[in-house]
């Protein structure tokens, strides 16, 4: 019994380092979006709360982490709460929430990864606000892994209040409407965006099935590569993070040519 226990779990390790030594180094992708997905089908197909697809999906954004640390990966944005997720029961979001806080604080232990918040805080409570708020400048000096916490996001909020702003920067500028009509560009909008400074994704990856954005990310995305895996995401492992890594390894990347 013990040998056929061991066998699928040695040929399971050696799959894994087998892929792992395929990847070239230069293709590794520098930023990856994650969208999380799957945590409350998981609990359901597991006859558990939804509390508990929410605490194991926040266990797994740990060991991900864990992951991108290893192979090189130098900036993460996890899609962690969206605007319309803010939509769902009472109980539910304040369960969410208290698991999304601990997992902040989680990641401030580890004091490895600088932490961003990536979203509209004015919709969250404020001591979550506030909480996401103070680990970004505590962490800002830190050289590690770069992680955007998508929280309160949604792609189509985030490019209103990127040309909100833009237009009350110029306003404060004494430009007209017509001034700032004419001399809009593309590159004066991401100045705005949450992720202003930083570098697009190269690779969007989704979980759980689903083959649709869901607003994550989408002026960033425009040229992302995209690979959408059939694991929910408490159930994803490294070999199907080093298949998505592979799988982008093997693309030519056009930028829309």
């Amino acid at each position: 019994m013990g040998a056929a226990v061991m066998f699928p779990s040695f040929a399971y390790n050696f799959y894994e380092r087998k892929l792992q030594r395929s990847l070239a180094a230069d293709r590794i992708p520098h930023h990856i979006g994650v969208m999380v997905d799957g945590n409350r089908r998981w609990a359901k197909l597991a006859g558990a709360p939804t509390q508990h697809g929410h605490q194991a999906g926040a266990d797994k954004i740990l060991e991900f982490l864990g992951w991108c640390r290893e192979l090189g990966v130098e900036m993460v944005t996890l899609y962690m709460l969206s605007t319309d997720n803010m939509s769902r029961s009472a109980e539910e979001i304040e369960q969410l929430l208290d698991i999304i806080g601990n997992t902040l604080d989680r990641l401030g232990e580890t004091r490895t990864v600088r932490v961003q918040p990536v979203g509209a805080l004015d919709l969250l409570p404020e001591h979550l606000a506030v909480k996401v708020t103070e680990l970004a400048e505590r962490t800002a000096c830190i050289e590690g892994l770069h992680v955007n916490v998508a929280v309160g996001y949604g792609g189509r909020r985030e490019i209103v209040d990127a040309v909100k702003e833009l237009l009350m920067h110029a306003d404060s500028e004494g430009a007209s409407l017509a001034d700032v009509a004419g001399n809009l560009s593309v590159g004066q909008i991401s100045e705005y965006l949450y992720t202003r400074g930083q570098p697009d994704p190269d690779l969007v990856i989704r979980t759980s099935g689903e083959l649709r954005l869901s607003g994550f990310l989408m002026w960033q995305s425009a040229y992302s590569e995209f690979y959408f895996c059939e694991a929910l995401w408490p159930d994803f492992r490294r070999v199907d993070f080093l298949r998505a890594l592979r799988d982008y390894g093997r693309r030519q990347r056009r930028f829309g040519g």
